[in-house]
Parts: structure tokens; sequence; C-alpha cells
């Protein structure tokens, strides 16, 4: 007769799987942050150890990060962090500033109001992060901030493909702003952007954001030369 007081397996399934999502997150962001470089091994007894909990929901996680480009799971290696080649970055950048200008064009039309107060609370909350150093804020701020911008632009499979090219390229673009210090810069135009929209100048706003992206490839480039030829 099975005991009462022992948990049922769908009771396991849902603790296995909380426990799955919570240490996803804390392996998603010290990958975001660059605490695990690309290349590097995420052994699972290593982390089942480390967060004191069994080798199941690690490896739960693993595949949640694999899924979400994060991990490769490699023959005789394991879980290793995923990197973007410099092909690989100039592709995305050169996708970005194909697609996301004439989607803004015709989304800032729609703004009202309330989009231009999120517009400004994201660039307020973006700037502030940059000032405190708040790596961990950047990537998700810049992301909702250039997704707000292209909302209304009514092409649901454009905004499909730069959402995921922006999270493609999250990583490198905090690296980016770390290595290069130009987190100002980003932030002046984010504001500009929006102050360009805001009087109807909705061409120039494009131009600019498509300055934007041009800039952040190119001085994001020749980091990963620089460092490749370190």
């Amino acid at each position: 007769m099975p005991d009462p007081t022992s948990p049922s397996p769908a009771t396991d399934r849902l603790r296995h799987k909380t426990v799955s999502a919570a240490v996803t997150e804390s392996l998603r962001q010290r990958i975001l942050n660059g605490e695990f470089a690309p290349g590097i091994q995420l052994r699972q007894d290593a982390l089942a150890e480390e967060f004191g909990i069994s080798r199941i929901p690690v490896r739960e996680a693993l595949l949640q990060l694999e899924a979400q480009g994060l991990v490769k799971i490699v023959p005789h290696r394991g879980a290793v962090v995923a990197g973007l080649s410099v092909e690989e970055v100039e592709d995305i950048f050169r996708l970005r500033e194909q697609l996301e200008p004439p989607l803004l064009a015709l989304s800032a039309r729609r703004f009202g109001a309330a989009d231009y107060r999120r517009l400004r609370s994201l660039t307020d909350g973006y700037g502030a992060a940059l000032e405190a150093g708040q790596v961990d804020r950047w990537g998700e701020l810049n992301r909702s901030f250039h997704l707000d911008l292209l909302r209304y632009a009514d092409r649901p499979r454009s905004l499909s493909i730069v959402s995921a090219l922006l999270q493609d390229c999250d990583r490198p673009t905090r690296l980016q702003l770390s290595a290069s210090g130009d987190t100002a810069r980003a932030d002046h135009e984010h504001t500009q952007i929006v102050a360009l929209c805001e009087v109807g100048r909705i061409s120039q706003a494009a131009e600019l954001l498509q300055a934007h992206i041009a800039h952040a490839a190119v001085s994001l480039v020749a980091i990963y030369r620089n460092a490749q030829a370190g």
C-alpha cells in the first residue's frame, strides 16, 4: 500500500520543474553577464553540487538553455556555453539594419501618448541601469525598447525575426557597451529616436536607428577581431 506521506509522482515532477526553472534563470543570467564565457563547459555534477540538488533539474535546465540558443550539447563534452563568430555577429546586425528602420517608420505613425510614456520610461530605466553598471538590466531594457519602437508595424513575421535577432545579440551588445564605453552614446541615441518620433520627424528617427545599429556593429566586430588577434 502506498505511503500517504510520500510525495506523488506528479508532485515530484512539479518540484523538479520548479527547481529546473530557477536553475535555468540563474544560469541564463550568468551566461548573459559573461560569468560563463563562450566555450566554457557546464558540468552537470558540479552544478548539481553547487545548487545542492540532483542532476535531473540541472539536465532539464541545460536543455532549456540549449533551446534558447545559450548552450550547445556537444558529444563527449556535454553542455558548452554557445558563442557567436564574427561573421554571425555581422550577419545579425546587418539584418537588424535592414529590418528595424522601415518597421519603425511604419510603427511610429501609430504612437499615442501612452506609447511615448512607455518609451520614455524604458529610456529612463536604461540610462539608470547604464549609470549604475547594472549589466544584467542592459540587454533586457534594450530589447524591450527596440521591440516597443516596432510594435505597431503590423508585420508579425518581420517582428518575430527581429525579436530573435535581438535575443541573439543580447550578450554581444552588453560586451560592446562594456568594452567600448559607448553607454552614454547608446542612451542619448535612444532618447533622440523617441524625441524625433514625437515631433513627427519619423524618417530622421529611422535614419538614426539605422546609424545606431550600424555603430554598435562596427564597434563590436572590432572588439571581436582584437580579441582574436590577441
